[in-house]
């Protein structure tokens, strides 16, 4: 549990990180380690909701208190889907058969983790 509310701190920081970012520099002037920057902390914040998510589901309907390390992993899987959507976003190629794509990516990767971990 320590170590969920450590991650949900670092994730409220990568949050705040991030709307500083969009609100106090400019698309033209981030440059490449910007855009590095934007991208990592997208993932922290949306990685440390995530893990909140499934403890708070795993709480709710499987009665399980502990966590494990494979959950980590499964939240880390999902978690790298908004960033699949926002890099898809940016080529500009949004369309149904992106988003079953990386849809089915998500799922082939989460079916990867319950079977070999």
């Amino acid at each position: 549990m320590k170590h969920n509310r450590i991650l949900f701190g670092i994730s409220v920081v990568a949050l705040a990180a991030l709307v500083l970012m969009m609100n106090l520099i400019s698309p033209t002037e981030i440059g490449p380690f910007g855009v590095l920057l934007f991208f990592t902390t997208v993932y922290i914040a949306v990685f440390g909701f995530v893990t909140l998510f499934v403890f708070l589901f795993q709480r709710i309907a499987f009665k399980k208190d502990s966590y494990r390390g494979k959950d980590y992993l499964y939240s880390a899987i999902i978690s790298f889907g908004p960033i699949m959507f926002l890099m898809a976003r940016s080529f500009g190629a949004i369309n149904l058969w992106t988003i079953a794509l990386i849809t089915i990516f998500i799922f082939l990767a989460e079916f990867l983790v319950y079977k070999k971990i």
